[in-house]
């Protein structure tokens, strides 16, 4: 076939339907057409140049690594979604395979089983939030602020980035941790480390009074997720009400949190300067 081709190109060559290009000095490189596996990459006609250079082909590793992606990703997410409203225990692999659309085998061949699926979906989740509680806490910006922005970040993740994760942790901690490994149980300890640092900052600053950072951490953390992983009992306990109670917006809560906690830790003479 590509012989065909070839002799079809020099005979409209040679019959001044397509020339050569221009080039300089001894460069032959170019050729009228030249046939690749997707078609000709381009044709000359008359001394210019069409461009018929079609996308590259969808080869078939590139088609499975894109399949094999698209499964992963929605193991994930199934994971996170049973695992949230079962707990660990009360989700076979069978169900996770049926909400992700695909075989149970898969569960194996991405993960290694159903307990790696499951410390993947908390160790990502974990991993992003200490990346950026982490660089907050370098932030050389007034101790207040970072802390503000710090809760706005745990919001944003429980919200929309993964909004099964407080109801999943939420369970483990009910369970004592124990699913998770050592390496695991070092990422909630980093994040409050990095809430240590910024308190320590904003008491030294002279922002925040003297505080138990420990304490802190447990206050903001603790209303955060149990603020999101109750989210559907809370909607029914309203609901009952006469008249009926609309449940707080996220972002309202968040802003509550926000103002309660900098406020809550202002230093006695700041606190004094706002009231005058």
């Amino acid at each position: 076939m590509s012989s065909i081709l070839r002799q079809s190109c020099l005979l409209l060559f040679k019959i001044g339907v397509v020339t050569w290009p221009r080039v300089s000095g001894t460069d032959r490189r170019h050729r009228p057409c030249r046939q690749h596996d997707h078609g000709f990459e381009g044709v000359y006609r008359r001394g210019r140049s069409l461009s018929l250079r079609p996308a590259a082909p969808i080869t078939a590793a590139r088609a499975r690594r894109r399949d094999a992606a698209a499964t992963r990703d929605a193991l994930l997410a199934a994971g996170a979604e049973l695992f949230a409203e079962r707990g660990y225990d009360g989700v076979p692999v069978t169900a996770i395979a049926q909400k992700a659309g695909v075989n149970k085998a898969m569960i194996n061949y991405h993960f290694g089983g159903k307990r790696k699926l499951y410390l993947a979906i908390v160790s990502a989740t974990f991993t992003e939030i200490v990346a950026g509680v982490e660089k907050l806490a370098e932030s050389r910006r007034p101790a207040p602020e970072v802390l503000r922005e710090l809760i706005a970040v745990v919001g944003e993740t429980a919200t929309r980035r993964h909004p099964h994760f407080c109801s999943m942790m939420l369970r483990e901690v009910v369970a004592g941790g124990t699913h998770l490994d050592p390496q695991l149980i070092d990422k909630p300890a980093r994040i409050l480390g990095a809430v240590q640092r910024i308190v320590a900052r904003g008491v030294a600053d002279g922002d925040f009074r003297p505080v138990d950072p420990l304490l802190t951490h447990l206050s903001l953390v603790g209303s955060l997720v149990f603020f999101f992983a109750t989210a559907r009992f809370r909607e029914r306990v309203l609901a009952a009400r006469r008249p009926r109670i609309a449940p707080p917006a996220a972002a309202a809560y968040v802003k509550h949190m926000q103002d309660l906690l900098t406020h809550g830790l202002a230093a006695e003479r700041r606190a004094g300067r706002r009231r005058a």
